[in-house]
């Protein structure tokens, strides 16, 4: 799963989307950018700036017998 975290674009906002795909996580990052913080114009450079901060989401950790 790909993960982004809306903080590490906007300090403060801990709202986040995970997908498999990396086009599915930028449609629901634009889309949150637009109804929470107002973005009227999505601009090329937003795009690129949410693209680089999609990470793999780590695996659940499981415990240790």
């Amino acid at each position: 799963m790909r993960l982004f975290e809306c903080g590490t674009l906007v300090p403060g906002c801990d709202w986040h989307t995970h997908a498999t795909e990396d086009a599915e996580v930028v449609r629901r990052a634009v889309e949150h950018m637009r109804t929470t913080h107002g973005e009227t114009i999505i601009r090329e450079n937003m795009i690129d700036n949410i693209k680089a901060r999609i990470v793999d989401e780590a695996a659940p950790q499981r415990a240790a017998s």
